[in-house]
């Protein structure tokens, strides 16, 4: 088999060869037992609010916990509202699109295995190392903001000893087995949605004066200074926004380990959206109400020098919930716990599909019978060693440079998104195919993708445009340049190192898959014109249920059961 052969292999085209260099390692029992098999397969064991709730745990973490008090104190309450609206937008697009490609061939490998069969292998590669290194440096900034939240207790720790207290626990709940840790994080990301749901109403009742002996704010933080630094301060925002919503694509990620997914992955794509914008949104709004873009609370929470600088911590605390703070800092705890075990999860498997693409050592495609990428857990664990340069550096810094680096790689990431669904529908057109066919079809296709694919890049340049006007000058500017364009540096510099490889490994295959070239067929849901008859069969066995007996209780048991269930 050619290295061509082994990296147009999907994650759920298994098993890969087992090279010859391997075979010690898969004869020995206990290499067995403990680091899996390339021969093993990931489970097909999560439901759609499993996958819902993993992606709102990996997005709803430190970057609405922590870093939004810092938009909101770089652009001020409406500016850092429209930065927030404008990535929402072009997130929209990114998503539904995506959600049109995983819904068909749901395999663990998601866009980094799209990028490869649609455009070009060198895509697919860098893409996927990108995602890869986009969430293993995204565990240093949650310890970071972990060890910042348990400090408000005691601060006889230092970071990184409460990185070493806090990462075992963490990469022991990732052993689990999937549909175990799909459970597990469905509550814990409930438990931040609780938390979100009730910030938002204590803040609009404190604004409005609806809290005795506290009297709220009103509009008057809205009135002093809604733009601050103008239009290069909402454009300095676009990077907390962007760090804040990464992760929103990681329902594409698990759809290989969905049952079901041509029914979960479309419904949990539209679900997650929806609720991750209101949250964030309506975060935003709310925090802009209640504290001042000039408040020196805000500040301190951009520097993420302690827990009590934390943008919801400090509305409770006003609106008279004082008492209630231990509860409050318990939770953003177990919330940055949940975010960094979605860190974990998103690595690990994008590492095991680049692995089984032949794109990534072999080592890290083996995985254990229930499902688990132990070797690629493994150097996912070591990333977390960079905790110790918030030692070095100071917390703030640290946790910026982290936020800077994670946020424009999620932008990449997203921009290649919206550019992979051109030539995905393209290449689906080219070969005759029905649009039948797709499980999920994106809205307004394909302007869609192409207006996500200019609003990336027009917010890109008005950041990096912003970076060098707003603010600092001197050392300080150019630290706020680098911090800006080394996310550029590491995305195009992996596409170089794999487009040399791919030139000298592969001379004569083109760079750019031709169009009839594209696989739909590999890890897909069904075959070419098979999408009717499975929908034809799901909807016989949905008339074939029994109907629910009218009237009477158990017809309002039905009642309310449905209108719980459209929420997950």
């Amino acid at each position: 088999m050619t290295k061509r052969d082994l990296s147009d292999r999907s994650t759920e085209d298994l098993p890969i060869p087992v090279l010859a260099r391997d075979e010690d390692a898969q004869d020995s029992p206990r290499g067995k037992r403990w680091l899996g098999s390339a021969e093993n397969e990931t489970v097909r064991a999560m439901k759609s609010r499993h996958l819902t709730f993993i992606a709102i745990g990996g997005t709803i973490g430190t970057g609405l916990f922590l870093s939004i008090g810092s938009s909101v104190a770089t652009a001020g309450p409406a500016g850092a509202l429209l930065a927030y609206t404008l990535v929402g937008l072009f997130v929209y697009g990114v998503v539904m699109t995506l959600g049109e490609m995983s819904s068909l061939i749901p395999v663990s490998g998601a866009f980094s295995t799209f990028g490869d069969r649609f455009v070009s292998p060198v895509l697919g590669a860098t893409l996927g190392w990108n995602y890869y290194l986009q969430w293993a440096l995204s565990i240093p900034s949650e310890l970071v903001a972990a060890s910042v939240i348990l400090s408000y207790w005691t601060d006889k720790l230092q970071s990184w000893e409460w990185s070493l207290i806090i990462i075992g626990p963490v990469f022991a709940f990732n052993l689990l087995p999937v549909r175990n840790y799909g459970e597990a994080e469905f509550w814990f990301a409930g438990i931040k949605v609780l938390l979100i749901v009730l910030f938002i109403i204590v803040g609009l009742i404190y604004d409005w004066g609806g809290v005795i002996g506290h009297p709220g704010p009103g509009l008057s933080n809205i009135r002093d200074g809604a733009f601050t630094g103008g239009f290069a301060g909402t454009a300095k925002s676009f990077t907390f926004a962007f760090f804040s919503f990464g992760g929103i694509e990681l329902v594409s990620l698990a759809a290989g380990e969905s049952a079901q997914p041509h029914k979960s992955v479309p419904r949990a794509i539209k679900a997650t959206f929806f609720r991750i914008v209101l949250f964030y949104l309506l975060t935003c709004l709310v925090i802009g109400l209640c504290i001042n873009h000039a408040d020196d609370t805000l500040f301190k929470a951009n520097a993420n020098s302690d827990v009590a600088a934390s943008p919801i911590t400090i509305v409770f605390q006003r609106a008279g919930f004082g008492a209630a703070v231990h509860v409050v800092n318990a939770v953003l705890l177990t919330a940055v716990l949940s975010a960094t075990n979605s860190c974990f999860y998103a690595s690990s498997r994008m590492l095991l599909s680049l692995a089984r693409q032949g794109k990534a050592p072999y080592f890290f495609a083996f995985v254990t019978k229930g499902g688990v990428p132990v070797p690629a857990l493994l150097l996912t664990l070591a990333f977390s060693s960079l905790t110790f340069l918030a030692t070095i550096w100071g917390e703030g810094v640290a946790f910026t440079w982290f936020i800077n680096l994670t946020g424009v790689s999620a932008l990449f990431t997203w921009i290649a998104i919206a550019t992979i669904n051109l030539r995905f529908r393209r290449a689906f057109k080219a070969q005759g195919r029905d649009l039948s066919d797709l499980p999920f079809r994106a809205p307004f296709s394909p302007f869609l993708a192409l207006s996500a694919l200019v609003l990336g890049w027009l917010m890109f340049a008005a950041q990096g445009w912003a970076s060098t006007t707003y603010g600092d000058t001197g050392t300080a500017l150019a630290k706020d340049v680098l911090a800006v364009y080394i996310g550029v540096v590491l995305f195009f510099g992996i596409g170089f190192g794999f487009a040399v490889h791919h030139k000298i490994t592969n001379p004569g295959v083109p760079l750019l898959v031709p169009l009839l070239e594209c696989d739909f067929e590999t890890g897909a849901v069904w075959g070419r014109g098979g999408g009717a008859a499975v929908r034809e069969k799901d909807r016989l066995a949905k008339e074939g249920q029994s109907a629910p007996v009218s009237g009477g209780r158990w017809a309002a048991k039905y009642t309310i059961t449905r209108f719980f269930r459209s929420f997950w």
